[in-house]
């Protein structure tokens, strides 16, 4: 599966473009290594994703094509959220 399109369905971004823009603006990782938005993800895959003064890191756990929002945040397990301090 598309990162966007996991970054959509897991509801980590609720839009996928928005999850392009932000992956093509280098602010994802997956395993340690920068992804673009077509990356390919699989179950097991790290995913770090940096949203302003936050820091996310995720492990996924299933991918499906569509998805309950109830169920979306059984996707992945999170392992860290932690936030940056502002720098002046």
């Amino acid at each position: 599966m598309r990162l966007d399109k996991f970054l959509k369905v897991s509801r980590l971004i609720k839009r996928r473009t928005l999850a392009k823009e932000v992956s093509d603006q280098g602010r994802i990782t997956i395993n340690g290594i920068q992804a673009k938005a077509s990356t390919n993800v699989k179950v097991g895959d790290e995913l770090t994703v940096r949203f302003g003064q936050r820091v996310v890191t995720v492990k996924i756990e299933k991918l499906q094509e569509t998805t309950r929002k109830e169920e979306a945040a059984g996707m992945y397990t999170t392992i860290k959220d932690e936030r940056i301090p502002e720098e002046f």
